[in-house]
């Protein structure tokens, strides 16, 4: 077996293990989950699969073992995000994460990035809306090994939680990377997110 066929097939085997972490919920942080596939696997080759890799390996997952389930979650929780969406529509809400790319389970948080000249103004949406939150803070990685941390506004709506994450009205047209860093972080609008549904 050739050098690179071997590198391919570890990538493979980290990847499907990964995606097996993934979907079973006991580890939601991607980065994570794909070293303790490798350690698992018992495999230190630097040769990690992409996150390109990891969802599609996610995906044939839940195609298998979750073939009636996982359609009805990710179609409740892209409905939750439309209404989300629309409730923040004056802060250019996108969609980012595991509800955009396909690859949602239950446990997963709808994540939207809201954009914004003060964090206030969101604040006092939340208030006006008697929406109560927790704040916190996420770091987003950027080209050139750059890295900002943005504050957080988390709130549940039923079972599941929604994650704001603050940026200024200026990152609109900034491309964050994705959680692996090896891709740009794919994101939507609302009428992306409605285009993509109907595709569906």
């Amino acid at each position: 077996m050739s050098h690179n066929r071997r590198d391919d097939d570890l990538r493979q085997r980290i990847a499907h293990e990964t995606a097996r972490i993934l979907a079973d919920g006991s580890c939601q942080n991607i980065r994570i989950a794909r070293r303790k596939a490798a350690e698992r696997l018992g495999i230190t080759s630097r040769e990690l699969p992409t996150e390109e890799e990891i969802e599609q390996a996610l995906k044939e997952h839940q195609s298998l073992f979750q073939r009636d389930q996982q359609p009805v979650v990710l179609e409740n929780l892209r409905q939750q995000a439309v209404a989300a969406m629309k409730t923040l529509a004056c802060f250019n809400p996108r969609l980012v994460g595991s509800v955009l790319t396909g690859t949602a389970e239950p446990y997963n948080k709808i994540q939207l990035h809201l954009f914004t000249e003060t964090t206030e103004e969101v604040i006092l949406s939340l208030l006006d809306q008697n929406i109560p939150w927790r704040d916190g803070e996420k770091t987003l990685h950027f080209k050139g090994g750059v890295k900002c941390a943005y504050p957080v506004c988390s709130f549940r709506a039923g079972d599941t939680e929604i994650e704001l994450t603050l940026l200024p009205l200026a990152d609109l047209r900034r491309q964050a990377l994705g959680p692996l860093g090896d891709r740009p972080l794919q994101r939507a609008s609302l009428d992306q997110l409605q285009e993509l549904m109907e595709k569906d």
